[in-house]
């Protein structure tokens, strides 16, 4: 048996050989190609650095992903990021130490907490919490962070680059009004805006489905189908 993906002689399609679909690849077959020197900012664009894009080369699946990363456009969210930001309770933070580590943290609040500001931007309340401030430490010296949303019973992930800028609670106050949930008791310590560059939808494949006690619920109450 053969397991070296170096020796297909096929090149690697995304969303088709995978468990994400096709509908994404046959838009972006049907797309004419932009030139070089207006290729759009988009998530792969940021993501496929040069050691990357060497990888996909070896693993035959650059010419795929070079197609996307020319081919698709961040417009800013639509209503269906919309939506699937509003109803998440909590996401993961990746920010950079100054010593060059990454710091991956679980960020959690009521459902909505993480709100969209405009098209491009999120913002939420910075709670307090067991006085490390590494993520904010790290924002000190490094602004780029990466986020993942997680939707585990609809084995959904939407993956965002962004920009953090830390907000003054007293010099903002109409920001706090909209950022702080209602019925909240916690003290905001300061306030989090993300000016988000790209994002993408992933596909689901190696997502375990979880629920949380509400989906649960609902499913017992016949509100929401049982998992096939």
């Amino acid at each position: 048996m053969n397991t070296d993906p170096t020796s297909e002689e096929t090149d690697y399609v995304p969303f088709v050989n995978e468990e994400c679909g096709d509908t994404m690849w046959n838009e972006v077959l049907n797309q004419e190609l932009p030139p070089e020197n207006e290729k759009p900012q988009n998530y792969a664009s940021l993501a496929f650095t040069e050691p990357v894009k060497a990888l996909q080369e070896k693993y035959r699946s650059r010419a795929a992903y070079d197609r996307i990363e020319h081919s698709v456009e961040n417009k800013g969210f639509t209503p269906e990021e919309i939506h699937f930001i509003s109803q998440r309770d909590s996401f993961y933070l990746a920010t950079i130490g100054e010593n060059g580590f990454p710091y991956i943290q679980h960020r959690g609040g009521p459902k909505g907490f993480l709100q969209v500001l405009d098209p491009f931007t999120l913002g939420f309340a910075d709670f307090s919490g067991n006085k490390q401030y590494i993520s904010v430490g790290n924002l000190q010296t490094h602004a780029n962070v990466s986020l993942i949303l997680m939707d585990y019973a609809r084995r959904t992930r939407l993956k965002l680059y962004a920009q953090a800028e830390i907000l003054s609670v007293s010099e903002h106050p109409e920001l706090l009004k909209k950022l702080v949930p209602a019925h909240s008791t916690h003290t905001t310590e300061r306030l989090l805006v993300l000016h988000v560059k790209a994002f993408d939808w992933n596909c689901p494949k190696y997502i375990t489905p979880r629920y949380t006690l509400e989906e649960f619920q609902e499913m017992m109450a016949g509100k929401r189908p049982f998992p096939q």
